[in-house]
């Protein structure tokens, strides 16, 4: 990314991070190189579950004749919970690279990751057009991506869910809003996850809502998330093609060499 960085990028400005905890040293290092910082503001933490009905659960729908996996996370915490080499019965489909890596290091080599990393792009891949009477198994967690299972029920299929971990909501403290009021301008959204967003939005109050509409450039991984974002008020949005920290960080590029931003 050092070949983006020009004299009319500002010299200093702040990414606002909604990743869960512990998970925001990727982007902090991808936009080093622009100039900017970090501002890790987590609306919750990942938890692996355990137990011999999340493990009874997980086997039921590794065992479907397609598989789901919705984010990295999953997949590490099924692996966690048994060996995933080995047990593919069908096309195993994810919703962006990232998942489709992590089941690549699992061992796993026929995998299917839609161009378009969100749910809309996983529902067109062609594995997915005709799932009548189809049982598919969904490895994820509690919330989000609700969408997969419903339009997949929808056409016809079955789903077996089987939730591996769960996201635990975090307090948006008074030292991280502090944090935010003190950080360099502009300010920088990355939304990668709608319900994150909107848990981060609702945790906010009137005040700082109006401070984020008035000074934040969102960068929406996706349509859906950008009009999600312009329905809360945050009319400043750069489309990003897609969650990666590479794609991200290049719409945080785009967005701070516009003139507005400048």
């Amino acid at each position: 990314m050092t070949s983006m960085a020009n004299h009319t990028i500002p010299t200093g400005w702040t990414l606002i991070s909604l990743r869960p905890q512990g998970q925001h040293a990727v982007l902090r290092r991808a936009i080093a190189p622009l100039g900017g910082a970090v501002l890790g503001l987590s609306p919750w933490r990942l938890q692996r579950l355990q137990g011999v009905a999340v493990e009874q659960r997980l086997n039921q729908a590794l065992a479907c004749a397609r598989v789901v996996f919705t984010s990295p996370a999953a997949v590490d915490a099924a692996a966690a919970l048994r060996p995933l080499a080995g047990t593919q019965q069908g096309p195993w489909l994810t919703v962006g690279e990232g998942t489709a890596r992590a089941l690549h290091a699992q061992g796993i080599a026929d995998v299917h990751a839609p161009q378009r990393m969100d749910s809309e792009g996983l529902l067109g891949l062609p594995v997915l057009a005709d799932v009548r009477g189809m049982d598919i198994g969904l490895v994820t967690a509690p919330g989000g991506r609700g969408l997969i299972a419903a339009q997949l029920q929808d056409a016809g299929a079955r789903i077996v869910r089987a939730d591996v971990y769960q996201r635990v909501p975090l307090r948006l403290s008074r030292r991280n809003l502090a944090r935010l009021a003190h950080s360099a301008t502009p300010w920088l959204l990355a939304v990668s996850s709608g319900e994150a967003l909107q848990r981060f939005w609702q945790s906010l109050s009137p005040g700082w809502q109006q401070q984020l509409r008035a000074h934040a450039i969102v960068l929406a991984a996706s349509d859906r998330l950008a009009e999600q974002a312009q329905a809360l008020g945050l009319q400043r949005v750069v489309r990003s093609e897609g969650p990666t920290v590479a794609q991200l960080t290049a719409a945080a590029h785009a967005a701070l060499t516009a003139p507005a931003a400048t």
